[in-house]
């Protein structure tokens, strides 16, 4: 094998697969990044041998990009991914010219050369089959959709329903929900099916979906795949031009969350985003690790606490739109302030039931009416006294 490209594809290439591999692998073949350069015809009216497709895969993700090159002969080759990546990241802004000799790979740049050891090719496994194409959504959407749940979704690996981010298909509608326990995210929004009226739920790992949002959004759209039956069953599939990945699903039972979400309420506030933030940040500087931040709603707007009389207090008062009887209620400052900045609006309303009952966060329009796509519902901390 042996081909020409430009530093800058390179790297990049080489820098997004190398994000899915496993820090310790199970075996070590899997701590490689695979280079194929092909000798059938490529994609996109690619001609034989132009096409260099880059590949990681750890058997629960797998990465592929692929990559315009000047060939002079085919071949594939296996290195150390890592590696490869600080290599391509640190070369000169020069032209690449890549070459396996045996057992070893030569990367040369400039004045620049690596001599890398190979592994063998024949030990790394087969990447799985991308799924059925279920549709298209636009990137925006999906990256703003996933971002705003997956904040919510838990850390804990021994309750691994909590870990994954809720996916379900109604037709052209989908929506995305996370928990944790302590709160819930929940986003709707529009995409374009492969095939009307078909309904779907998957648990996708929140971290495999949180980085295909992140990273596959350059273009206009992204392409979702799902196995309806047989081949690709437990696997998501996501893409865009010349890069696609897919994660292995969570094999468990998510929580039944709507129930979670209450119909009506007896108080709302309407607050200011930025000044909201603001102010949690400053009165939770004197809160101790685990203690709530206290707001208080009423005629005069919000005031909050944090702290008291052996560590420190802090009190702050914002302007807030309140509607109901008096109420005060606490959270956990890092859980509101994940929540107040999910909501992707100058002005978010907080709709209550009882101080001792989850709150709903939603946001507000600079016109018309509230926008229910998104809500972040956040368990009250229980407050002394």
């Amino acid at each position: 094998m042996k081909f020409r490209v430009e530093r800058e594809v390179l790297a990049d290439a080489v820098a997004w697969t190398a994000k899915s591999l496993p820090s310790r692998p199970p075996v070590p073949v899997l701590a490689g990044i695979l280079l194929d350069l092909s000798s059938e015809p490529g994609s996109g009216g690619r001609a034989a041998g132009e096409s260099l497709t880059v590949s990681g895969f750890d058997y629960e993700v797998s990465t592929q990009a692929t990559i315009d090159v000047h060939a002079q002969s085919a071949g594939r080759a296996l290195v150390s991914g890592r590696l490869l990546a600080d290599i391509t990241r640190s070369l000169p802004p020069h032209p690449v010219e890549v070459a396996v000799d045996g057992p070893r790979l030569t990367i040369s740049c400039g004045s620049a050369r690596f001599t890398l050891p190979t592994m063998p090719v024949e030990d790394y496994p087969s990447l799985p089959m991308m799924p059925t194409t279920a549709g298209v959504v636009a990137s925006a959407d999906f990256d703003t959709a996933v971002s705003q749940v997956a904040v919510a979704a838990g850390r804990d690996d021994t309750l691994p329903m909590l870990t994954g981010v809720r996916l379900e298909i109604d037709g052209d509608r989908l929506t995305l929900a996370a928990t944790d326990r302590y709160r819930l995210a929940v986003r709707e929004f529009g995409w374009t099916p492969e095939q009307s009226g078909r309904t779907a739920a998957v648990l996708i790992p929140a971290r495999s979906l949180s980085e295909a949002a992140k990273t596959l959004t350059g273009g206009p759209e992204v392409t979702l795949a799902l196995s309806s039956s047989g081949t690709g069953e437990g696997i998501m599939g996501f893409s865009s031009p010349n890069r696609k990945t897919t994660t292995r699903l969570l094999d468990a039972e998510f929580p039944k969350y709507r129930s979670l979400l209450p119909v009506e309420s007896a108080a709302t506030a309407e607050v200011r985003v930025a000044g909201f933030i603001e102010a949690v940040r400053r009165v939770a500087l004197v809160a101790d690790r685990g203690t709530p931040v206290r707001l208080s709603f009423g005629d005069e707007g919000l005031t909050l606490l944090a702290g008291g009389d052996d560590e420190g207090r802090a009190e702050e008062q914002i302007e807030a739109d309140f509607a109901g009887d008096p109420l005060t209620i606490g959270f956990n400052p890092t859980f509101l302030l994940d929540g107040l900045s999910a909501v992707h609006t100058e002005t978010v309303r907080m709709s209550f039931t009882t101080p001792n009952k989850p709150a709903v966060l939603t946001g507000v329009p600079a016109e018309g009416p509230g926008n229910e796509d998104y809500r972040y519902l956040i368990m009250p901390v229980r407050l002394p006294g």
